[in-house]
């Protein structure tokens, strides 16, 4: 188990503390090896327990597991959606719905492992920028363990179900003038010059490894088969590689077999994927004023993005752009046909589904995953304001 950087290919011990590659900034990726993990891996228990983020530890990049700080998280229901299948023109479709987890979306995976990973290198206080989601878990997973808060945010940016988490939760709140990039600018530099102040976003690698559990649990719950297809929003950029690192090792080590090609779906405001897949490029160029409905991909520089043109790429897979129209009325469906309820970033999967089949990008036969980040209670605000207001009469029954 080791850190290597995805740009250089330099290796470094797990437990530096590091953001990205001091020799060439490129990105780090915890690397296992695959007969380390077969050495550790207890078959037996994988196949009896109910899915979990530490039912899968032997992926985990933790040394000290007396030190786990877990709110139960992982074990989100995996729908089997027949009547939104009809719907989008697929024959079977799954949402992975992350709104089950505490705080109401993904985040809550990679902040186990993250938080962990903090008190493992004996950090005091935890820091991030945020869209909502991050701070909601960070601010949760912090409180949980002990540590100080330090949240960035875009002023006047945040959905109100997100912002009332990060606040109760106790973090230490700080609203800028600015995007989510300057915020994630901002608090990277604290962090690198504060050495007590551990940085827990997506830059950070081993938040990531938690992330990866989704992909463990799809196979899980499919009953150890991969799908076709998994389709996953991008915003940061680092959900849809760490999915697919999921399947790879679960490849590796012969739990699975193959790895479903990955779909990443981003809005119409926000897609410097979806343009540098499209145009064939290496390298994506950023959105400077980063604008949809769906808050949570609202972002034009994913720190990520280099590892999601990998997985995209490695897998085979393609991006899509769908606008704020086609999320809500994405999201509507997903309600009212499956009794699903998500905030706008997750609907955006939904339609970059109907949008992909559409085009010939999937064939109808096909199984398909959608993974549902966060629940509608995350953004309630819009779900109010894109649906039918309440018919008011008198409090008479005739």
């Amino acid at each position: 188990m080791q850190l290597e950087c995805i740009e250089c290919g330099s290796k470094f011990k797990i437990n530096e503390r590091f953001y990205t590659c001091p020799k060439c900034g490129g990105l780090l990726e915890v690397e296992f090896e695959p007969s380390e993990l077969k050495r550790k891996l207890n078959r037996k228990r994988l196949r009896a327990e109910p899915p979990s983020v530490w039912k899968y530890h032997t992926f985990m990049p933790i040394l000290d597991e007396s030190k786990i700080v877990s709110l139960g998280e992982g074990g989100t229901p995996l729908y089997r959606c027949d009547r939104l299948a009809r719907e989008v023109g697929v024959q079977e479709l799954y949402v992975k719905f992350e709104g089950g987890n505490p705080t109401g979306s993904f985040k809550d995976r990679g902040m186990t492992v993250g938080v962990t990973k903090a008190l493992e290198l004996g950090a005091r206080t935890v820091a991030c920028a945020s869209t909502g989601n991050t701070s909601a878990s960070l601010a949760a997973y912090a409180a949980k363990a002990g540590l100080g808060c330090v949240v960035l945010l875009p002023r006047g940016k945040v959905a109100l179900g997100k912002l009332a988490q990060t606040l109760v939760y106790g973090a230490r709140t700080i609203a800028i003038k600015g995007n989510f990039d300057q915020a994630l600018a901002l608090v990277r530099k604290i962090c690198e010059e504060r050495k007590d102040i551990y940085l827990l976003n997506s830059l950070n690698p081993f938040r990531l490894q938690g992330q990866k559990s989704i992909g463990f649990e799809i196979a899980d719950q499919l009953g150890w088969k991969v799908p076709d297809r998994v389709v996953v929003p991008m915003g940061n950029c680092a959900n849809i590689w760490a999915i697919y690192k999921g399947f790879i090792e679960f490849d590796a080590v012969g739990l699975t077999r193959g790895i479903p090609v990955m779909m990443g779906i981003q809005a119409e405001g926000a897609k410097p994927i979806v343009d540098a897949i499209k145009g064939g490029l290496d390298k994506f160029k950023p959105v400077k004023k980063p604008e949809t409905i769906a808050t949570a991909i609202r972002i034009g520089n994913p720190v990520n993005g280099p590892k999601a043109i990998r997985a995209i790429r490695r897998s085979k897979g393609t991006a899509e752009a769908v606008s704020d129209k086609e999320i809500i009325k994405a999201q509507k469906l997903m309600a009212r046909l499956e009794g699903i309820g998500v905030e706008p970033a997750s609907a955006s999967t939904i339609a970059g589904l109907k949008k992909l089949v559409r085009g010939g990008a999937i064939k109808r036969d096909e199984c398909v995953v959608c993974v549902a980040t966060g629940h509608i209670l995350k953004d309630p605000e819009e779900a109010i304001r894109v649906s039918e207001h309440p018919r008011e009469v008198p409090a008479k029954y005739r």
